[in-house]
């Protein structure tokens, strides 16, 4: 009965979705500007309603090129709807928030129950321009992907073939836009739900519109004094210090990989003087392909693995088979998160944030002093600016980089164990959003509406428009999944 439970419940709830668009009297409907029709979510057997929407590329001259904005919104399933709908401002920078619709959709089951959601993709993301950019596609060869070379040219490329002025796709522009496509949907405030980036989305249009917004959750909190990327090396030794000392204190892992930190620490010591050069078999093909293997390629795998923690309870085994100069685990894992890599991400809208808004901020002192005594060092933090040395950069009001002061309810979430916005980061937006509260989940990495209490509790405050009464205990008894000690998983 489950299993036949399990099959017709989606349809279930597509019809009774579409039911609910289709049973809201006139009175009820917002009064849109814009069309929308029926669709089926990307990546989901779900219903929504899919339209476009232009807007000017240069908003202030008014006249030029146009930027088609993909918007999806998700009504209601109740027959007498709440107001005010919940938006999503997806990560990155450079994830379409509209093609992340299919997948978090049932993530936000709760608070769909009784308002829409609405989901457009950023200008420069997903299907609105998307500003595109792939210099190493995740199907080339694995020399190519373990390649640490900045490839000038192929971001050249990519800039010279926009159809777009590239100074054109900051922030505070994308959310003059949202505003717009708010009024042209009929909505008079709004739910911001910020992810990563699209906290720092969410903030810059609660200081802009200020006027339209109910509630906000940031999750995974970028404030405007987090400068992408100086803070990453330090924040991510943090949450690799953390994974070491967890494992240190499981016996588990302390018996199967004794003195790993030490051990990791003398493989980066020998990757700073020689890269190492190995043949494997590559993990779908199985066929032989000679790698070189340096320390920003190990670096930069071992950084992506951090964001998840059920990936970093792999780390202590991929490490241990790298110091014992077995690779196969490393690429396996590289190549696992790269196929699977959904290419919703725009590296091009990328820098054109991070080159406009954060890297005029930064010094090389500054990246030095940040970088000093970290496993990434500076040789990371500074590849990933490389591009913004020709990037052409866009125009910020000069108080653009000052915190965002507001007295609207917002919650703010975060993961202990983030290695990219960690909590004191959430912490120091806290300190101008006096209207605020701010939960941190021990256990969990860079997203935490992954957690079941983390759901209920933001539907529980977009309900109440208000932190007062919250139940702040969200994630009381998680912690950190348990450490692989084979590739059969953990001990049992």
């Amino acid at each position: 009965m489950r299993n036949h439970l399990a099959r017709i419940l989606p349809a279930l709830l597509s019809g009774l979705l579409s039911l609910s668009a289709c049973t809201r009297s006139v009175a009820q409907e917002p009064v849109r500007k814009m069309a929308l029709t029926p669709c089926r979510l990307e990546g989901a057997g779900r219903q929504g309603l899919c339209g476009t929407y232009e807007v000017w590329e240069d908003r202030a001259a008014k006249q030029g090129r146009k930027v088609p904005l993909k918007v999806v919104v998700v009504p209601a399933l109740a027959a007498s709807p709440e107001p005010d709908p919940l938006v999503l401002l997806a990560g990155g920078p450079g994830q379409g928030a509209a093609k992340l619709a299919g997948q978090m959709v049932p993530l936000l089951e709760r608070i769909q129950r009784n308002r829409d959601l609405v989901f457009v993709d950023q200008r420069g993301t997903g299907d609105s321009r998307p500003l595109e950019c792939e210099p190493v596609p995740p199907d080339a060869p694995l020399a190519q992907q373990f390649d640490d070379t900045f490839f000038e040219e192929a971001f050249r490329k990519c800039l010279a073939g926009y159809d777009a002025d590239v100074r054109l796709y900051t922030t505070p522009i994308a959310m003059d836009d949202l505003d717009e496509v708010r009024e042209a949907l009929g909505y008079e405030k709004l739910n911001l739900y910020g992810v990563s980036y699209g906290t720092r989305a969410a903030l810059v249009y609660l200081r802009q519109h200020p006027e339209h917004v109910r509630t906000a959750i940031l999750e995974g909190v970028a404030p405007l004094s987090l400068l992408l990327p100086l803070y990453v090396a330090r924040d991510s030794q943090r949450a690799l210090d953390l994974l070491f000392t967890h494992c240190e204190q499981d016996a588990a892992c302390t018996r199967r990989y004794p003195e790993l930190r030490g051990r990791f620490a003398s493989l980066l010591a020998q990757l700073q003087k020689e890269p190492v050069r190995s043949r494997v078999e590559h993990p779908l093909t199985g066929v032989p392909e000679d790698i070189t293997l340096t320390y920003e390629g190990l670096t930069a795998v071992l950084r992506g693995l951090l964001y998840v923690p059920e990936a970093a309870s792999l780390v202590p085994l991929v490490l241990d088979r790298a110091t014992q100069g077995d690779w196969r685990s490393l690429v396996a894992i590289h190549q696992s998160m790269t196929g699977s890599y959904d290419r919703n991400l725009s590296q091009g809208m990328f820098f054109s944030v991070v080159c406009s808004e954060d890297v005029p901020h930064i010094s090389d002192e500054a990246i030095t002093r940040e970088a000093k005594g970290t496993w990434l060092g500076e040789a990371g933090v500074r590849k990933m600016l490389a591009p913004c040395a020709f990037w052409p950069r866009g125009e910020l009001a000069k108080d653009y980089r000052e915190p965002v002061k507001s007295d609207v309810p917002v919650l703010l979430l975060s993961g202990e164990l983030d290695p990219v916005t960690p909590p004191s980061w959430a912490e120091d937006a806290k300190r101008t959003l006096s209207n605020s509260l701010h939960v941190v989940l021990p256990g969990v990495g860079h997203g935490t509406s992954s957690i079941g209490c983390a759901r209920s509790l933001m539907a529980d405050f977009v309900t109440r428009g208000s932190v007062e009464g919250l139940e702040p205990k969200c994630g009381e008894g998680l912690k950190r999944p348990p450490f692989f000690t084979s590739f059969a998983g953990p001990v049992p």
